[in-house]
């Protein structure tokens, strides 16, 4: 006998559910509810069709009642919302937009109802001029307003992925954007160290941002908004984007026996089943088990939805598939830059007194010597094991496979040596004969072998000045270009022959560039009696910090400096490089001892 299953919701999980469920079981009869209008859509593309990026607003709907009827003999009823569950007699009640309410009885059902947009209860927050971004209808909304004259600036608050990509595209579209967020930094998902870099690109391109500082009231003028902050900062703008967060639209469950966690979210087991028999849960409602760390938690991406859809549509078919958790895998553009994250951050093993070492390199996107290629930094996290529980990184070019290849590995149960042993495509167009991925696996590597001695900013801002001796191993140009307060300068080449310029009584620290000749200054000094730590990622890192190490910067000199875009290499203006360390770091093997 064929089986009634009901899937309420589409977009990412419930619409994948029913497609994979349909090539399982021909004979099944699947009806999908949705009460909005549109069952798949492209809603990680919605900003940059705000933005002008995607021009047609067909491209963001991905399937239609009538393909989905077509392809997958799927009966959609749209703008047909659940409003309750009986769980017990297997029926759910639907009311519709243009036809009263009816009951609507299952063998099999699957939950997709996702998540919604946070509108806190802030004095004036409703607001016309304040909107969120979730759905269709709301990109419609804001594409309104921002196509409207007399549009001419916006504040977003929020600064997550939503809040980043808005800003980015706002400002696209010629509008003066403002970005507020309550954190000390935006995107969350980043270390520090990490979004310091996109934080400067925000504000290079033109985007202000106040960070540190949360929204205490909202006040309507007569064609604008007036935004009080928690510090006393008053804004005042034409449109607001609240994209503060979203959560569970679980509120039809309350009476319905299915579990639900702390937050609102749907508690699931590994196969995608609730407590209640015969009923699946996927998507942005549901809590999910950390791939990395095994605790609970809730993170709402595309990605996992869709692979959720899937097993919970195999275990109706009887396939007994199981999901085995989230890494949070994702990726961000901000105008030039690319960053990316995969597995756990700092913030999230402190917070779970997990410990960890971290690593940063600052390899170049493909062969140093082939036109074109760009400096990235890449961090990564892993135990005293070996084992990877994170990595992030950020630059203009090459991030996404890098950080692609480690979310595979920590997939696959990897260690810091199975990124050394990576066999990776090579040309020197698209990478270097050690990949960045191969190099952050060596300096891991090294690091857990002992051979040398790390130390990151943090740490570097606490050492003991009394007791230590602070060392740049980089070029006398590169030095007089800037660097640390305090540091002794002996370029590497020549720390054989001073070796008696340091005591041996004292802790050495040292630096270059991006820590690869440091590696080698380490060696040297570690062998012949030294005490010496090494910090990690060199002053290009200190240069990143939003911890601000101190400088020495020299005064403006009589030749004019600049940086060039494809090289990344310092030049006065008769072309005479000023710092050589990219030509130092390329494929000279001194990170693969």
């Amino acid at each position: 006998m064929s089986k009634k299953v009901l899937i309420i919701g589409g977009v990412a999980g419930g619409a994948s559910a029913a497609a994979r469920l349909r090539r399982l079981d021909e004979t099944a009869e699947i009806i999908m509810f949705e009460r909005d209008e549109y069952i798949s859509f492209a809603n990680c593309g919605l900003p940059y069709y705000i933005g002008g990026t995607i021009k047609e607003r067909e491209s963001l709907l991905v399937q239609t009642p009538e393909s989905m009827k077509s392809r997958f003999n799927i009966d959609v009823r749209i703008n047909s919302e659940v409003i309750d569950l009986d769980t017990r007699n297997k029926v759910v009640t639907v009311r519709t937009k243009n036809n009263g309410t009816y009951k609507e009885i299952y063998d099999y059902l699957v939950l997709s109802p996702g998540a919604k947009a946070i509108k806190p209860p802030i004095e004036g927050v409703n607001s016309q001029r304040i909107v969120t971004l979730r759905n269709i209808p709301d990109t419609d909304r804001i594409k309104a307003y921002v196509d409207k004259e007399g549009t001419n600036s916006a504040v977003v608050i929020g600064g997550g992925f939503v809040g980043v990509e808005m800003a980015e595209n706002l400002k696209h579209r010629g509008l003066d954007v403002t970005l507020v967020e309550a954190a000390p930094h935006v995107l969350a998902p980043f270390d520090s160290d990490i979004v310091g870099a996109m934080e400067k690109e925000l504000f290079d391109h033109g985007v202000k941002l106040i960070l540190n500082d949360g929204v205490k009231s909202f006040k309507d003028q007569e064609s604008s908004v007036e935004i009080s902050l928690n510090s006393g900062k008053t804004l005042v703008t034409d449109l607001v984007i609240m994209a503060i967060g979203v959560v569970p639209d679980t509120g039809f469950l309350k009476e319905s026996g299915i579990k639900i966690g702390p937050k609102g979210h749907i508690l699931v087991d590994e196969y995608m089943a609730t407590n209640v028999e015969n009923v699946y849960a996927v998507g942005d409602a549901i809590e999910v088990v950390d791939f990395v760390n095994k605790q609970a938690t809730t993170i709402p991406l595309a990605g996992p939805a869709n692979k959720q859809g899937r097993i919970a549509a195999d275990n109706i078919a009887g396939l007994r598939t199981s999901y085995k958790g989230t890494q949070g895998t994702s990726i961000i553009k901000v105008f030039g830059l690319t960053a990316a994250s995969t597995g756990n951050n700092e913030r999230t093993l402190k917070h779970l007194n997990i410990p960890y070492k971290t690593i940063t390199v600052h390899p170049v996107s493909h062969a140093s010597y082939y036109p074109g290629g760009f400096m990235m930094t890449l961090k990564l996290i892993f135990n005293e094991e070996g084992k990877i529980l994170g990595a992030q990184g950020v630059g203009s070019d090459g991030v996404d496979k890098r950080i692609d290849v480690i979310a595979t590995v920590i997939r696959l149960g990897g260690t810091v040596s199975d990124l050394t042993e990576l066999e990776l495509c090579y040309a020197p167009p698209y990478s270097s004969a050690k990949d960045p991925v191969n190099m952050a696996g060596f300096v891991a590597e090294n690091v857990l072998a002992g051979r040398v001695d790390i130390m990151s900013i943090e740490e570097f801002l606490d050492y003991d000045r009394e007791n230590t001796i602070l060392v740049d191993v980089r070029t006398e140009t590169e030095y007089n270009n800037g660097h640390l307060e305090g540091a002794l300068h002996i370029p590497v080449d020549s720390l054989r022959a001073r070796l008696g310029e340091l005591d041996k009584t004292k802790e050495i620290l040292e630096y270059c560039q991006i820590g690869l000749r440091g590696y080698v200054a380490s060696r040297i000094l570690t062998q012949n009696g030294y005490n010496v730590k090494n910090l990690t990622g060199g002053y290009k890192s200190c240069l990143m910090s939003p911890l601000k190490p101190p400088c020495v910067v020299p005064a403006a000199t009589s030749e004019k400096q600049s940086v060039d875009p494809d090289t990344q290499v310092v030049k006065s203006d008769t072309g005479k490089e000023i710092s050589d360390y990219k030509k130092k770091q390329s494929d000279c093997g001194i990170c693969s001892e």
